[in-house]
C-alpha cells in the first residue's frame, strides 16, 4: 500500500492502493482516515517534531503489506514535476512496474546552491545539533560515517520523506532511522528553536534517507513529484532554481 500522510481533510486520488493516513492524530478528532495513533506502538504525539515520520513509524509497526510507501496529501509520485493534477499521479500498478529490477522509488534529485550541510544550517538545524547527529551516527552505525560525510559534502539530495519499496527494505530503513533519531532526541534541547526549526527530526530524516540509500548501494528509481497545491508559476520557479543551482555549484566548486 501507499499511505498518504495528512493532517487535514483533503481530496484523495481515486486510485486503488492509496490509503489516507491521519498523522499527528493523537488527541485530535478523526478525519475518517486511518490514524497514526491506532495500536499500542505509535509516536503520534511526537508529530510537531517528527512531521510525517509519525506516519512512517506507524506504517513500519502496524502494517504487513508486501510493498510499503509514503507520500503526502499534496505531493505524489507523478509523470511530471510541472503537473498539479491527479491525472498525473502514478498508479500503484505503475509504481510496481517501475520497481521491477530496482530497490526503491524516490523523488527526483534536488540540487542546492551550497553543500548539503550548509543548506540544512540555513533554517533547519544548528551546528551543535548537526555535530551531535554525526556523533550519534558514528556511535550507533560507524559503517555509515563515510556515506554521512560524503552526502553532506555535496549538493544533491532527495527530499520530502517519500519512498516506495519492498516491505523488508522499508522496515530495515525505519529501524535504522528511528534508532538514530530517538538517540539524538535524548541528546539535544529544542526549546531554543522556533516552531519551524522544531520540526527538526522530519528535516533530518529527509537527508538521512539519502545516506541510507547511498551506503547500501540501493538501485533507486527517481521520479517526478506533483504538488497538487502549488501554482504553475511556483513550479516553474523551482525547476529554474534546480538547474541554476546545479550550474552555479559546479562552477564555484570546479566540478
Amino acid at each position: 500500500m501507499i499511505y498518504v500522510a495528512a493532517h487535514k481533510s483533503f481530496t484523495m486520488p481515486e486510485m486503488q492502493g492509496y490509503v489516507p493516513l491521519q498523522v499527528g492524530a493523537a488527541g485530535k478528532p478523526g478525519l475518517g482516515y486511518k490514524r497514526d495513533d491506532d495500536g499500542d506502538d505509535n509516536i503520534s504525539a511526537k508529530n510537531p517534531n517528527y512531521c510525517e515520520l509519525t506516519g512512517l513509524y506507524w506504517i513500519w509497526k502496524n502494517t504487513v503489506d508486501e510493498y510499503k510507501g509514503l507520500v503526502h496529501y499534496r505531493r505524489y509520485f507523478s509523470k511530471s514535476n510541472l503537473c498539479s493534477s491527479f491525472k498525473s499521479v502514478l498508479t500503484y500498478e505503475t509504481l510496481l512496474s517501475k520497481l521491477k529490477g530496482h530497490d526503491v522509488i524516490l523523488p527526483y534529485v534536488e540540487y542546492f546552491l551550497q553543500n548539503a550541510k550548509d543548506e540544512i544550517m540555513i533554517s533547519c538545524c544548528t551546528s551543535e545539533i548537526f555535530d551531535e547527529l554525526r556523533n550519534v551516527v558514528s556511535a550507533l552505525y560507524p559503517e555509515y560515517i563515510n556515506a554521512f560525510d560524503a552526502y553532506f559534502g555535496q549538493n544533491k539530495s532527495v527530499l520530502f520523506n517519500m519512498m516506495f519499496c519492498r516491505a523488508d527494505l522499508f522496515d530495515s530503513y525505519c529501524e535504522w532511522l528511528f534508532d538514530i533519531l530517538f538517540e539524538l532526541e535524548k541528546r539535544v534541547d529544542l526549546t531554543g528553536l522556533n516552531d519551524y526549526q522544531k520540526r527538526l527530526f522530519g528535516f533530518l530524516s529527509e537527508r538521512l534517507l539519502n545516506i541510507w540509500v547511498n551506503h547500501n548501494r540501493l538501485d533507486a528509481v527517481h521520479v517526478p513529484v506533483a504538488n497538487i497545491e502549488m501554482p504553475l508559476k511556483d513550479r516553474l520557479g523551482l525547476l529554474r532554481r534546480r538547474y541554476t543551482n546545479r550550474i552555479r555549484y559546479a562552477l564555484f566548486c570546479g566540478r
